[in-house]
């Protein structure tokens, strides 16, 4: 297994630079899918959610030279959070008053849930991000394993079958299977705290 990727320098270090094309795409990248996932789940439509997307984005890119890193102020992600909330709650007050679609549900049940339900909200919002930390992690890893690993780890960890079945797909004794899985995910864990530390150091 190939050692751990040396940690370059912070993400939200490198967006300051509103021309790094790299760090602006591996940004996009991680967060665009965490702050669509939260939109949907908080009712809005596919197109709705994309616009959301872009909108905060553009208020990243507004504020990331300036971004500076004060643990008083609290996480970037957790701003992040806040900028996401309000734009939905803008976009569902604004929306209150249009004409519905037949069948369209009540964007005012939809913003009515909003301020009451904030701790369940950055619960989601978090299991969001862990989801997006953990894709990339193991986008990250997985040519550092050879197939019929990396095949004993889907196997088992993500699609939840046994490791006797999975072994026996794969030509592998179930102990062997074991090994193969607990590789990978202490591998992942290590990958997911360099993704998490890259990306919450301003």
């Amino acid at each position: 297994m190939a050692e751990a990727p040396i940690t370059h320098a912070s993400l939200l270090v490198r967006i300051k630079d509103a021309k790094n094309v790299a760090a602006w795409t591996e940004f996009v990248e991680l967060y665009g899918p965490v702050v669509y996932g939260f939109a949907r789940k908080r009712g809005l439509q596919d197109a709705d959610a994309a616009d959301l997307v872009q909108d905060v984005m553009r208020s990243v890119a507004r504020n990331a030279e300036r971004m500076d890193y004060d643990p008083k102020r609290g996480t970037f992600r957790g701003w992040l959070y806040t900028v996401t909330r309000n734009k939905i709650y803008n976009f569902l007050t604004a929306n209150r008053n249009r004409p519905k679609a037949v069948g369209d549900s009540s964007s005012q049940e939809r913003l009515d849930s909003l301020p009451g339900q904030d701790g369940d909200q950055e619960r989601e919002w978090e299991l969001e991000y862990q989801r997006r930390i953990a894709a990339r992690a193991m986008e990250r890893v997985r040519r550092e394993f050879q197939k019929a690993t990396w095949d004993a780890f889907v196997g088992t960890a993500v699609e939840g079958r046994p490791a006797q079945e999975v072994g026996a797909e794969l030509n592998m004794t179930a102990g062997a299977v074991y090994v193969a899985k607990s590789r990978v995910l202490a591998r992942l864990r290590q990958e997911s705290q360099v993704l998490m530390a890259e990306n919450e150091a301003w």
